[in-house]
């Protein structure tokens, strides 16, 4: 049976007292370490051959130091860094994954802890339930944000005009431009939407949130 070496990199010993009598109750992972700063954890690791680290946010009070430990051992071996914190805020979340985890558990969920670092040396971790929705919320606004930029402001402007009923003739009106430039701008906004009518472009532009 391989054994996963782990490094512990915590500030509160009664923490890492109570994770290293409940991992050590594993046969398959061992944990080798510990580290109270972001400079021994990154030491410690230069040094020591670590499969899996499991690294706390805040090392310093404070300071989310543990973001930049994660970093940097990120960037310099393919060690597998598992956050365990117990913060919970959407943007320190999607901070950790950025900077290399590969998992985000709170200490509350500790139970889960020997899965992930399984998981996580066999470079398939599912992504906690702690972090997913922080995640799901970050992918849809990554899309809408790409989905706005599918239009100009000009196509957006008259598929607005179009969704409240104005005609192509009413709309080169309101705007003072010629029906020429109004076609231009429908043909444009029915290509880049995969629309055949504008009517159908005004359904795909509500669905994609561009309205």
């Amino acid at each position: 049976m391989k054994t996963i070496k782990v490094l512990l990199v915590e500030d509160d010993p009664i923490w890492c007292s109570c994770l290293s009598d409940y991992i050590s109750k594993e046969q398959d992972i061992l944990l080798i370490g510990y580290a109270k700063t972001k400079e021994h954890a990154i030491e410690f690791v230069k040094t020591v051959n670590i499969d899996v680290v499991l690294m706390d946010i805040m090392l310093t009070e404070g300071c989310l130091d543990g973001l930049d430990a994660a970093l940097e051992i990120s960037t310099m071996k393919k060690t597998k860094i598992i956050m365990l914190t117990a913060i919970d805020e959407e943007e320190t979340i999607l901070d950790a994954f950025s900077a290399g985890a590969v998992n985000y558990i709170t200490k509350s969920n500790y139970k889960d802890i020997p899965a992930a670092i399984r998981l996580a040396y066999k470079n398939c971790s599912p992504v906690h339930t702690d972090a997913a929705h922080a995640l799901r919320q970050e992918l849809v606004r990554l899309k809408k944000e790409e989905n706005q930029k599918i239009l100009t402001s000009t196509e957006k402007q008259i598929l607005k005009l179009v969704c409240q009923g104005f005609t192509q003739s009413r709309i080169q009106s309101l705007l003072h431009i010629a029906e020429s430039t109004v076609k231009k701008h429908v043909n444009s906004y029915l290509k880049k939407l995969k629309a055949k009518s504008s009517k159908e472009a005004v359904e795909k532009a509500k669905k994609k949130g561009i309205l």
